[in-house]
């Protein structure tokens, strides 16, 4: 194997690494914000525990959870961070991508647990998307524009405005928050890649709901996450973008 070669895959391996030790912290975090609107999060357990700290395994210390296994966070955290090294390389955005996508799992799981995309989590997603893409312009042989990446997320969160404007019941605002911080980084890669990772997450979502009516699991007006897949859109977005550049 060639020195490339190898620097792939020692980087692909730390990624994946970084990844499931950071999945593994997940877990409490989506316990505690996996709550009905309304509730900014849970400091208790159903016993009446209280929940202290956000990393570590669901629940309070006393009894188990009932939130996601750290095998489950740790293996999505890895698979997505492995992909993201494979496809970046050692240009310097790979660090940003790194360091979003803990955040982009614990929003999926918390979404398909109880449809919501916590404030504390899509707006803060989207600060630090744009912050660190722009120190990140600043870097030799990075591959993107910050002013595309700031388009992309003005465009894309806009978008997702206007359909939830048109149908509020069938999208959430959240989603409309979150739209801002994908577009940031589909953005970066400038519009194909846009436009790649929108249409994939609303083909993906088609594909979902598609499948649990066929399934007799839901009907053509359920509601259904759309968080998850308008991340996994963008996910692949941003992989085509990045074997491109």
């Amino acid at each position: 194997m060639d020195v490339g070669g190898m620097t792939t895959v020692v980087l692909v391996s730390v990624a994946g690494v970084w990844g499931a030790l950071a999945g593994t912290l997940l877990p409490r975090a989506a316990y505690r914000f996996a709550v009905p609107p309304g509730e900014p999060w849970r400091d208790r357990c159903p016993d009446g525990h209280a929940i202290r700290g956000w990393l570590g395994r669901a629940g309070c210390a006393r009894c188990p959870g009932d939130g996601p296994s750290a095998a489950a966070t740790a293996t999505a955290g890895a698979l997505t961070c492995a992909a993201l090294a494979a496809a970046t390389g050692t240009r310097p955005e790979l660090a940003v991508w790194l360091l979003l996508a803990p955040v982009a799992v614990l929003l999926a799981v918390v979404d398909f647990r109880v449809h919501r995309l916590p404030d504390p989590l899509t707006l803060p997603l989207a600060a630090a998307a744009l912050t660190l893409l722009g120190l990140t312009a600043q870097l030799p042989e990075h591959t993107g524009h910050w002013l595309t990446a700031l388009y992309g997320a003005l465009a894309l969160g806009g978008g997702y405005c206007v359909l939830f404007l048109i149908n509020p019941a069938g999208m959430g605002f959240g989603d409309v928050k979150l739209a801002v911080g994908m577009g940031a980084v589909l953005g970066w890669y400038g519009w194909p890649t846009v436009l790649l990772g929108a249409f994939a997450g609303f083909l993906l979502g088609a594909l979902y709901g598609g499948a649990l009516v066929v399934a007799r699991r839901a009907g053509r007006k359920s509601a259904i996450p759309f968080g998850p897949f308008l991340m996994a859109g963008a996910f692949a977005g941003l992989l085509a973008g990045a074997y491109a550049a």
